[in-house]
């Protein structure tokens, strides 16, 4: 098993991660003892920064908001956007062709990396949706779409690369129902596919959970009932949330309210629901040891260097004596 960290080559990252230092990443590694990265491309690829010996996957870059785009829906989207300006803003062009391009273009930036795994997100949600739960597209309309759509950039994906589906909590790949799971598999022309267990994402599906020990019973439930399914999860994004009871609140406070939100609003939402924090107890042992990945992420919000050293120094501790 690889045991990597998340980064991305943003701004942001280079600054507040590696603070603009060449040989920072090689030294964190170094010190926790980790295999590589998990690399988002947000820039061009500077391989004195991120050497391509640390690179072991890829996180593909993602629109959280798409399938009505991909449909045509000019209705629905000039309800979430307003106008066209702002959805051209949205996704580079008011043309799907030149959206379906930058896919591409991701898929070629992405395997110059030569990365073992991509990683792709399954899901759809419109901002006017988030605070309500009431979402105008089920799962299964969300799970064709991804397979519409990878069918179309397949040919981009090398081959002997794992193309790794993500889930989430919006609708999509939740795992709450297996058939769509192994829909998805069986239907992309990809040849080499499986899953990206996301446990924080996973635990945002139950507003219910209240402890980690909460978090850990309910992937072990949501595993089993994937039965062979199970075996195709190749990778884990390690990071717990407990946020049920703020979503029950956002809920019951905009009850009826469908309005589109601002992007400060929809972060704010997403940060709050969407944690990210490491484990502390040993409930990260048992997941991990249930699930035997071939890749453990330690996937962080990561504020500063400080804060990110913190976070990967909690889990592995929680993980202690558990990764070989």
């Amino acid at each position: 098993m690889l045991e990597l960290v998340n980064i991305s080559n943003a701004g942001c990252d280079i600054e507040n991660l590696l603070q603009n230092k060449t040989e920072a990443l090689h030294e964190f590694i170094q010190r926790y003892g980790l295999d590589g990265i998990e690399f988002m491309l947000c820039a061009p690829w500077d391989r004195a920064m991120y050497p391509p010996t640390y690179i072991k996957g890829v996180h593909l870059l993602f629109w959280p908001s798409w399938l009505d785009f991909w449909r045509g829906d000019k209705a629905a989207l000039l309800a979430e956007f307003g106008t066209e300006e702002n959805i051209r803003a949205y996704y580079g062009s008011l043309d799907v062709d030149d959206w379906v391009e930058s896919w591409k273009e991701n898929l070629r930036q992405a395997a110059t990396c030569r990365p073992q795994y991509l990683v792709f997100h399954v899901a759809h949600n419109v901002t006017s949706e988030m605070y309500t739960r009431e979402f105008a597209h089920t799962d299964e309309e969300v799970i064709e779409g991804t397979i519409e759509l990878v069918n179309e950039i397949a040919d981009e994906i090398p081959q002997g690369v794992r193309l790794l589906f993500e889930n989430l909590w919006w609708p999509g790949l939740t795992f709450q129902k297996p058939q769509l799971a192994g829909a998805l598999l069986e239907r992309v022309s990809h040849a080499d596919t499986g899953f990206m267990l996301d446990v924080g994402h996973l635990m945002n599906t139950n507003a219910d959970l209240t402890s980690e020990e909460d978090g850990a019973r309910y992937v072990k439930e949501i595993y089993r009932n994937l039965g062979e399914l199970g075996k195709r999860i190749y990778g884990v994004h390690l990071h717990q949330s407990l946020s049920g009871s703020y979503t029950k609140r956002m809920m019951e406070e905009h009850a009826g309210e469908h309005r589109s939100l601002s992007w400060q609003e929809a972060m704010e939402y997403v940060l709050q629901v969407d944690r990210h924090q490491p484990f502390q107890t040993d409930a990260a042992r048992r997941i991990v040891d249930l699930i035997c990945p071939d890749y453990l992420v330690h996937e962080f919000i990561q504020r500063s260097r400080t804060d990110w050293e913190e976070k990967l120094q909690t889990q592995q501790e929680a993980l202690r004596n558990t990764i070989s």
